[in-house]
């Protein structure tokens, strides 16, 4: 689903309205403890796609279905079947979108991390303590050769880092996987059929931004001028679910660690073959305007 970059100001209140309305930022705009709690826990256990090194990678065994997210540049194309995993997440119990002013009186620093488990009453050795010195770690992690990042704490501050990025005086829009017939999907892994041929978005730079394991959303933010090619497409599930799917395919591998686990799922080596991912509904890519197809 594409949204238009116009005005700053009304583009906010739109974008606020649509994370609301899929229940990513809190209508009490308050950090109730006992949804943290719930929200993180189900966050840090469904929130196996990672980053290193400036691209994916993941914590858990190569059997889990969280990994079914990759394919190859060469299955883009109508009537192909592809196992997808779209990551189940009731609104309820997801983290909270936050406003720059909230974000801005909480710490967002590994040397914080002893106060930051204090506040949100975390013990050191739990999963969501792992989950955030994981987070932290990767935000503090210099970007890789010819990359540009930044972790977003809030909307307001992402938008300021894609401004940024594109320019002042640059519109753009927001790309992000959305479900056209329900709000969550009914069964996280499942086959999916290409049903169209798949729409190229033609960009010379985009950002991408992708939801981080923490007691609120953060986003990942990475940006690198070429070597990355953007598709809309639409894919439908086995269980009659239809989903207009963002997918990024990497074209320049060569700097990936030789163990990054598409690698193997693909059974490719690193700079013999593109890379592609589905992204997750709560992850945003940003491309500049126009856009060409």
């Amino acid at each position: 689903m594409a949204i238009y970059f116009y005005s700053w100001r009304i583009f906010l209140c739109v974008l606020l309205l649509l994370l609301i309305s899929r229940g990513m930022s809190s209508s009490a705009r308050k950090m109730s403890q006992s949804i943290l709690d719930n929200g993180f826990q189900e966050s840090s256990k469904d929130s196996h796609l990672l980053i290193k090194n400036g691209h994916f990678d993941h914590q858990m065994h190569q059997m889990d279905p969280s990994l079914n997210v990759f394919f190859t540049i060469n299955d883009l194309k109508p009537g192909k079947i592809i196992p997808i995993y779209f990551p189940k997440k009731h609104p309820s119990i997801s983290p909270h979108l936050l406003s720059r002013e909230e974000t801005n009186s909480i710490p967002f620093s590994l040397t914080q991390l002893s106060y930051l488990l204090e506040l949100f009453s975390f013990s050191k050795d739990s999963p969501q303590a792992k989950a955030m010195e994981y987070t932290l770690k990767q935000c503090e992690t210099e970007p890789v050769e010819g990359e540009t990042k930044y972790c977003a704490t809030s909307l307001e501050s992402m938008l300021d880092f894609v401004v940024s990025v594109f320019g002042s005086d640059t519109k753009f829009k927001a790309l992000t996987t959305n479900y056209l017939k329900s709000q969550v999907v009914k069964v996280a892994l499942q086959n999916y059929t290409i049903v169209e041929e798949p729409k190229e978005i033609l960009a010379e730079r985009i950002v991408a931004c992708h939801v981080m394991p923490y007691p609120f959303v953060v986003y990942y933010c990475h940006s690198r001028e070429g070597g990355n090619r953007l598709f809309e497409m639409l894919v439908g599930g086995e269980d009659g679910e239809t989903v207009e799917a963002a997918a990024i395919c990497h074209m320049d591998t060569s700097q990936w660690d030789k163990d990054h686990v598409s690698f193997r799922l693909l059974n490719i080596k690193p700079g013999t073959s593109p890379v592609c991912h589905f992204l997750p509904a709560d992850n945003v890519v940003w491309v500049p305007l126009p856009v060409v197809y």
